[in-house]
């Protein structure tokens, strides 16, 4: 038995675990751009208006949960960059381990679960802000600050395909580590 898992170590890659890895990093660098540009314009995104005479400001550090949307998708284009380079230099190597794969499976799950709670604390502070609630007498500012909200908006959308792309990770990693024998 010991001879038939040497030559299965020994043998090449199939093309199907090439194909895989290339998907994986072709996701994963798609993720890192997506949620970086969802990071960078949240960052950047600010609009000043005169109303009544008076100035004032939209920027996105003025509310705790566009703080932690743009610091969340900053730290997972961190992450993404470091599992990039893993999917690149470990998994390269050796395409058929499902120990790695679980690895990777543990980390997309993390990550993936971080831009979507990061993208449902925006999006709650987002229909607030487009909307207003009258039951508590929040009105909506997006009618002021439509530039501001327009850009909130664009950012949210590329966290959101950035989970998207995070999912569809998680679910080939999860697959792929289904092969570990106890």
């Amino acid at each position: 038995m010991d001879g038939v898992e040497s030559k299965i170590m020994q043998n090449p890659p199939l093309k199907t675990d090439k194909y895989s890895l290339a998907v994986q990093i072709c996701l994963r660098f798609l993720a890192t751009m997506a949620s970086l540009a969802a990071a960078w314009i949240m960052f950047t995104s600010k609009q000043s208006i005169v109303l009544y005479g008076i100035n004032i400001d939209a920027r996105y550090y003025y509310s705790s949960a566009f703080k932690f949307f743009a610091i969340a998708n900053l730290i997972a284009s961190i992450f993404s960059v470091v599992s990039l380079l893993a999917a690149a230099g470990i998994l390269s190597r050796n395409c058929s381990d499902p120990n790695k794969f679980f690895c990777m499976f543990l980390h997309d799950l993390v990550v993936m679960s971080l831009i979507l709670s990061a993208c449902a604390a925006a999006t709650a502070i987002g229909f607030v802000g487009r909307y207003g609630n009258s039951h508590i007498g929040w009105m909506a500012i997006c009618d002021h600050f439509a530039r501001f909200c327009d850009t909130m908006t664009i950012s949210v959308a590329l966290s959101y395909v950035s989970f998207v792309l995070y999912l569809l990770l998680t679910l080939i990693s999860a697959t792929k580590s289904r092969k570990i024998q106890a």
